[in-house]
């Protein structure tokens, strides 16, 4: 499934923004504050509300009073369209989210598309503070068909529950088990290196986690489990950073996972903690990248960090060929090293007008589409402050 459209009211910053035609492969750039952060977080917000509540994911960014922007009228709204594959309808989430007396509910979620090109929006499901309709088995009717279908109404247990989390425990409600899927395995990164070190007791672990804490296991787990992913990890590894010939995972007797680095020119291999920052980011983004049950949507925050100026070009080419592979990558970045590797139809200018943040394609300034036709970089004419209301400094 791949994210085409984004449209936000009312969530922090985005008082009313949206992004049209998003590429498989997106990059955000901004000054300190302009709500880069923000955007991934309205990733994490559905996934934390799909896992538990929106009363939850509210909270954990402080309550609705914080989430909600100021001198707001309205809900919160965030609509999301996307496809399946490119040979399937445009879909729409719709939700939005109010407060009364101090408690959050869900004033409208609805899932809907349109069908055929003159085909009356057919809502999968519609509901409103916990009650509403589905559309049972909705796969047996065909796009086109224009005939009334079968509904199915249900009530929910909370006025905070996402639709979609609830039916989507139910076959018969395919459209909302597969949506429900898809945001549940979103990945929002928020790496850590330092975390990433850590020692930690032998468990077992298949996914890289948010900040990384748990690479020694995962690294395990496919070592034991996928060896041939894990093999075209290292020879991925090998080729970007020279000298490192394997990694591997080691129990102590203890119980405890150690994460090893061997450098070819040396006998003995390196823990992590003596292994240089940027070799270990580079691999725990490339177990991100060839995790063997592929993130659907990947969000990466300024992973240059660590990260010597050669090795960025690296990175962005294994983002560009997990889009390729059928992902979809957003990445904020700081750096104009990095930002030279991308397509100015694959960047997007957060700027800040009046206490808000809009959202532009950088190929709608036509000053910038000249100089890029003309041979100039992105990251170039970004630095020398071409990139209007953008500052990389």
């Amino acid at each position: 499934m791949k994210i085409e459209q984004l449209k936000l009211k009312n969530f922090k910053a985005f008082k009313n923004a949206s992004m049209r035609n998003i590429p498989d492969l997106c990059v955000l750039v901004g000054a300190n504050g302009s709500g880069k952060t923000t955007l991934f977080d309205v990733f994490g917000f559905l996934k934390d509300a799909m896992t538990d509540n929106v009363t939850t994911a509210l909270s954990k960014r402080g309550g609705y009073k914080q989430v909600a922007s100021r001198s707001h009228e309205g809900p919160i709204e965030i609509e999301i369209k996307f496809r399946e594959n490119p040979q399937k309808p445009l879909i729409t989430y719709t939700l939005k989210i109010n407060e009364e007396k101090g408690k959050a509910y869900v004033e409208r979620e609805i899932l809907k598309y349109r069908r055929g090109s003159k085909g009356l929006p057919w809502h999968f499901l519609d509901f409103s503070r916990g009650a509403g309709t589905a559309i049972i088995s909705e796969l047996e009717y065909q796009i086109d068909d224009d005939t009334e279908v079968e509904r199915d109404e249900q009530k929910l247990a909370r006025e905070d529950i996402l639709a979609i989390k609830g039916l989507s425990q139910f076959e018969k409600f395919p459209a909302a088990v597969k949506f429900g899927r898809l945001i549940e395995n979103w990945h929002i990164s928020d790496f850590h290196i330092s975390t990433a070190r850590n020692i930690l007791e032998d468990s077992y672990a298949e996914h890289l986690s948010r900040e990384g804490e748990n690479l020694s296991l995962v690294t395990k787990f496919l070592k034991e489990q996928h060896p041939e992913i894990f093999e075209k990890i290292l020879e991925t590894l090998k080729r970007r950073i020279p000298g490192i010939s394997s990694v591997t995972s080691k129990v102590t007797e203890e119980g405890r996972v150690l994460l090893k680095f061997q450098d070819e020119s040396f006998k003995d291999p390196f823990l992590a903690k003596y292994v240089s920052d940027g070799t270990i980011k580079m691999f725990a983004y490339l177990v991100l990248l060839f995790d063997p049950a592929p993130h659907p949507l990947i969000c990466i925050e300024e992973p240059e960090n660590q990260l010597y100026p050669r090795l960025l070009m690296e990175l962005a080419e294994e983002f560009r060929l997990y889009a390729n592979r059928g992902g979809q990558v957003f990445i904020s970045t700081h750096s104009p090293d990095f930002l030279n590797a991308y397509e100015l139809e694959e960047i997007f200018m957060l700027v800040k007008e009046k206490g808000y943040t809009k959202i532009i394609r950088a190929s709608e300034d036509k000053q910038l589409r000249d100089y890029v036709a003309d041979g100039d970089k992105p990251g170039w004419l970004w630095k020398q402050g071409f990139f209007e209301g953008v500052d990389p400094r």
